[in-house]
Protein backbone atom coordinates (compact mmCIF):
# COMPACT_ATOMS: atom_id res chain seq x y z
CA UNK A 1 0.00 0.00 0.00
CA UNK A 2 1.27 3.50 -1.06
CA UNK A 3 2.87 5.37 1.80
CA UNK A 4 -0.29 8.13 3.09
CA UNK A 5 0.24 11.65 2.99
CA UNK A 6 0.53 13.81 6.26
CA UNK A 7 -2.30 15.80 6.71
CA UNK A 8 -2.10 17.20 9.95
CA UNK A 9 -1.16 20.70 9.01
CA UNK A 10 -4.44 20.62 7.52
CA UNK A 11 -6.49 20.14 10.58
CA UNK A 12 -7.65 23.21 12.92
CA UNK A 13 -6.55 22.22 16.09
CA UNK A 14 -9.05 25.13 17.42
CA UNK A 15 -12.00 23.24 16.26
CA UNK A 16 -11.30 19.70 16.82
CA UNK A 17 -14.76 17.50 17.75
CA UNK A 18 -14.18 16.43 21.42
CA UNK A 19 -15.92 13.06 20.40
CA UNK A 20 -15.38 10.94 17.67
CA UNK A 21 -17.73 7.10 17.43
CA UNK A 22 -16.49 4.55 14.82
CA UNK A 23 -18.45 1.89 13.83
CA UNK A 24 -15.07 -0.25 12.39
CA UNK A 25 -16.92 -2.60 9.63
CA UNK A 26 -15.24 -4.55 7.08
CA UNK A 27 -13.22 -7.20 9.20
CA UNK A 28 -14.47 -10.01 7.37
CA UNK A 29 -14.74 -8.84 3.90
CA UNK A 30 -11.16 -7.81 4.33
CA UNK A 31 -10.23 -10.90 5.10
CA UNK A 32 -12.57 -12.90 2.52
CA UNK A 33 -10.60 -10.67 0.00
CA UNK A 34 -7.43 -12.61 1.02
CA UNK A 35 -9.24 -15.80 1.48
CA UNK A 36 -8.71 -15.80 5.27
CA UNK A 37 -10.72 -16.84 8.18
CA UNK A 38 -13.27 -14.17 9.34
CA UNK A 39 -11.33 -14.33 12.35
CA UNK A 40 -8.16 -13.05 11.15
CA UNK A 41 -10.09 -9.99 10.28
CA UNK A 42 -10.67 -9.21 13.48
CA UNK A 43 -7.59 -9.53 14.77
CA UNK A 44 -6.15 -7.14 12.27
CA UNK A 45 -9.29 -5.18 12.84
CA UNK A 46 -7.32 -4.52 16.45
CA UNK A 47 -4.44 -3.34 14.99
CA UNK A 48 -6.45 -0.19 13.88
CA UNK A 49 -7.55 0.51 16.87
CA UNK A 50 -4.25 0.45 18.22
CA UNK A 51 -3.55 3.24 15.41
CA UNK A 52 -6.84 5.14 15.57
CA UNK A 53 -6.43 5.44 19.31
CA UNK A 54 -2.94 6.41 19.02
CA UNK A 55 -3.98 9.14 16.10
CA UNK A 56 -6.50 10.39 18.28
CA UNK A 57 -4.78 10.80 21.43
CA UNK A 58 -1.76 12.78 19.53
CA UNK A 59 -3.90 15.19 17.69
CA UNK A 60 -5.94 15.92 20.87
CA UNK A 61 -9.65 14.12 20.93
CA UNK A 62 -10.93 13.56 23.94
CA UNK A 63 -13.38 11.03 23.87
CA UNK A 64 -13.35 7.81 20.91
CA UNK A 65 -16.02 5.45 21.15
CA UNK A 66 -15.78 2.30 18.79
CA UNK A 67 -18.34 -0.19 18.23
CA UNK A 68 -16.92 -2.94 19.06
CA UNK A 69 -19.75 -5.59 19.29
CA UNK A 70 -23.19 -5.05 18.77
CA UNK A 71 -26.16 -7.13 20.76
CA UNK A 72 -27.29 -8.37 17.08
CA UNK A 73 -23.56 -10.02 16.59
CA UNK A 74 -24.56 -12.80 18.39
CA UNK A 75 -26.68 -14.12 15.92
CA UNK A 76 -23.36 -14.36 14.06
CA UNK A 77 -22.10 -17.91 13.09
CA UNK A 78 -21.19 -19.57 17.01
CA UNK A 79 -17.47 -20.36 15.85
CA UNK A 80 -17.04 -16.64 15.09
CA UNK A 81 -18.87 -15.32 18.28
CA UNK A 82 -17.00 -17.76 20.15
CA UNK A 83 -13.84 -16.55 18.23
CA UNK A 84 -14.51 -12.85 18.93
CA UNK A 85 -14.75 -13.50 22.68
CA UNK A 86 -11.76 -15.54 22.64
CA UNK A 87 -10.12 -12.46 21.29
CA UNK A 88 -11.33 -10.00 23.51
CA UNK A 89 -10.66 -12.00 26.67
CA UNK A 90 -7.05 -13.09 25.11
CA UNK A 91 -6.29 -9.64 24.33
CA UNK A 92 -7.99 -6.80 26.18
CA UNK A 93 -5.95 -6.22 29.44
CA UNK A 94 -2.44 -6.38 27.22
CA UNK A 95 -4.43 -3.32 25.32
CA UNK A 96 -4.97 -1.97 28.43
CA UNK A 97 -1.38 -2.28 30.05
CA UNK A 98 -0.46 -0.48 26.70
CA UNK A 99 -2.94 2.33 27.07
CA UNK A 100 -2.46 2.86 30.77
CA UNK A 101 1.64 3.80 29.40
CA UNK A 102 0.02 6.10 26.94
CA UNK A 103 -2.66 7.79 29.82
CA UNK A 104 -5.54 6.50 28.32
CA UNK A 105 -8.54 5.60 30.11
CA UNK A 106 -10.75 2.38 29.12
CA UNK A 107 -14.58 2.57 29.57
CA UNK A 108 -17.44 -0.16 27.97
CA UNK A 109 -20.84 0.94 27.20
CA UNK A 110 -23.07 -1.90 26.52
CA UNK A 111 -24.63 -4.84 28.78
CA UNK A 112 -21.60 -6.00 30.03
CA UNK A 113 -23.70 -8.77 32.36
CA UNK A 114 -24.88 -10.28 29.57
CA UNK A 115 -21.02 -11.26 28.70
CA UNK A 116 -19.17 -14.58 29.34
CA UNK A 117 -17.85 -14.28 32.63
CA UNK A 118 -14.38 -14.50 31.84
CA UNK A 119 -14.69 -11.59 29.09
CA UNK A 120 -16.40 -9.54 31.94
CA UNK A 121 -13.67 -10.24 34.47
CA UNK A 122 -11.04 -9.02 31.81
CA UNK A 123 -13.44 -5.84 30.88
CA UNK A 124 -13.96 -5.64 34.79
CA UNK A 125 -9.94 -5.39 35.35
CA UNK A 126 -8.97 -3.69 32.44
CA UNK A 127 -11.60 -0.52 33.53
CA UNK A 128 -10.14 -0.51 36.79
CA UNK A 129 -6.35 -0.70 35.58
CA UNK A 130 -6.57 2.55 33.60
CA UNK A 131 -9.24 4.16 35.69
CA UNK A 132 -6.88 7.19 36.57
CA UNK A 133 -5.79 7.88 33.12
CA UNK A 134 -6.42 11.79 31.99
CA UNK A 135 -5.06 12.08 28.41
CA UNK A 136 -8.05 10.60 26.57
CA UNK A 137 -11.08 8.25 27.16
CA UNK A 138 -11.13 5.20 25.03
CA UNK A 139 -15.16 3.65 24.71
CA UNK A 140 -15.55 0.31 23.95
CA UNK A 141 -19.28 -0.45 23.16
CA UNK A 142 -19.63 -4.21 23.85
CA UNK A 143 -22.80 -6.18 24.11
CA UNK A 144 -24.08 -2.70 22.97
CA UNK A 145 -27.44 -1.69 20.96
CA UNK A 146 -29.23 1.32 20.93
CA UNK A 147 -32.83 0.43 20.78
CA UNK A 148 -32.70 -1.68 23.86
CA UNK A 149 -30.28 1.00 26.00
CA UNK A 150 -33.40 3.52 24.57
CA UNK A 151 -36.03 0.91 26.13
CA UNK A 152 -34.10 0.51 29.32
CA UNK A 153 -33.71 4.23 30.24
CA UNK A 154 -37.85 4.44 29.39
CA UNK A 155 -38.54 1.52 32.17
CA UNK A 156 -36.13 3.17 34.52
CA UNK A 157 -37.92 6.11 34.79
CA UNK A 158 -41.30 4.07 34.47
CA UNK A 159 -39.60 2.38 37.69
CA UNK A 160 -38.77 5.78 39.44
CA UNK A 161 -42.63 7.41 39.17
CA UNK A 162 -41.23 10.30 36.97
CA UNK A 163 -44.45 12.27 36.06
CA UNK A 164 -43.00 14.28 33.03
CA UNK A 165 -39.54 13.70 31.90
CA UNK A 166 -37.30 16.36 29.64
CA UNK A 167 -33.91 15.57 27.90
CA UNK A 168 -31.88 16.18 30.63
CA UNK A 169 -33.49 13.54 33.08
CA UNK A 170 -33.85 10.91 30.21
CA UNK A 171 -29.86 11.28 28.86
CA UNK A 172 -29.03 10.19 32.61
CA UNK A 173 -30.46 7.10 32.25
CA UNK A 174 -28.56 6.58 29.32
CA UNK A 175 -25.34 4.40 29.37
CA UNK A 176 -23.28 7.35 28.18
CA UNK A 177 -24.32 9.15 30.61
CA UNK A 178 -21.02 10.36 31.69
CA UNK A 179 -19.66 11.45 28.37
CA UNK A 180 -20.80 13.80 25.86
CA UNK A 181 -22.67 13.21 22.44
CA UNK A 182 -20.42 12.29 19.25
CA UNK A 183 -19.36 15.37 17.27
CA UNK A 184 -18.70 13.20 14.43
CA UNK A 185 -19.60 9.52 13.52
CA UNK A 186 -17.64 7.86 11.21
CA UNK A 187 -18.27 4.44 9.65
CA UNK A 188 -16.32 2.14 7.52
CA UNK A 189 -16.48 -0.06 4.32
CA UNK A 190 -18.57 1.67 2.49
CA UNK A 191 -21.78 0.80 4.24
CA UNK A 192 -24.26 3.64 4.69
CA UNK A 193 -26.41 2.93 7.88
CA UNK A 194 -26.15 3.56 11.74
CA UNK A 195 -26.48 -0.42 12.58
CA UNK A 196 -28.42 0.24 15.82
CA UNK A 197 -25.57 2.65 17.49
CA UNK A 198 -25.91 5.41 19.74
CA UNK A 199 -29.35 6.57 18.03
CA UNK A 200 -30.18 9.04 20.72
CA UNK A 201 -26.45 10.38 21.18
CA UNK A 202 -25.85 11.09 17.50
CA UNK A 203 -28.88 13.52 16.82
CA UNK A 204 -26.23 16.38 15.55
CA UNK A 205 -23.39 14.45 14.66
CA UNK A 206 -21.90 14.81 11.55
CA UNK A 207 -21.76 11.55 9.38
CA UNK A 208 -18.73 10.45 7.81
CA UNK A 209 -19.19 7.36 5.53
CA UNK A 210 -15.40 5.30 3.74
CA UNK A 211 -15.40 2.83 1.39
CA UNK A 212 -12.16 1.91 3.59
CA UNK A 213 -12.53 -1.56 5.09
CA UNK A 214 -11.58 -0.94 8.68
CA UNK A 215 -8.45 -3.07 8.63
CA UNK A 216 -7.17 -0.71 6.01
CA UNK A 217 -8.03 2.75 7.55
CA UNK A 218 -5.30 4.14 8.37
CA UNK A 219 -3.92 7.41 10.14
CA UNK A 220 -4.83 9.92 7.02
CA UNK A 221 -7.93 8.25 6.91
CA UNK A 222 -8.94 9.48 10.50
CA UNK A 223 -7.17 13.01 9.64
CA UNK A 224 -9.67 13.09 6.43
CA UNK A 225 -12.67 12.53 8.26
CA UNK A 226 -11.67 15.43 10.71
CA UNK A 227 -10.96 17.55 7.85
CA UNK A 228 -14.32 17.03 6.48
CA UNK A 229 -16.56 17.83 9.36
CA UNK A 230 -14.18 21.02 9.66
CA UNK A 231 -15.62 22.00 6.79
CA UNK A 232 -19.34 21.50 7.65
CA UNK A 233 -21.39 24.38 8.86
CA UNK A 234 -23.00 22.87 12.72
CA UNK A 235 -26.12 24.89 13.03
CA UNK A 236 -27.77 22.62 15.11
CA UNK A 237 -31.64 23.68 13.87
CA UNK A 238 -30.75 27.03 13.57
CA UNK A 239 -29.99 29.36 10.43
Amino acid sequence: MPEQQDLTNQIDKNRLPVHIAIIMDGNGRWAKKRKLPRLFGHSEGIKTVRTVAQASKDIGIQYLSLYTFSTENWNRPTLEVNGLMRLIQEKLFSEAKDLKKKNVRLIFTGEIEKMPPKVQEEIDRSKKHTQDCTAMTLNLCLNYGSRQEILKAVNNLLELKKESVDEQSFKEQLMTKDIPDPDLLIRTSGEMRISNFLLWQIAYSELFFTDVLWPDFKEADLHKAIIEYQKRDRRFGGI
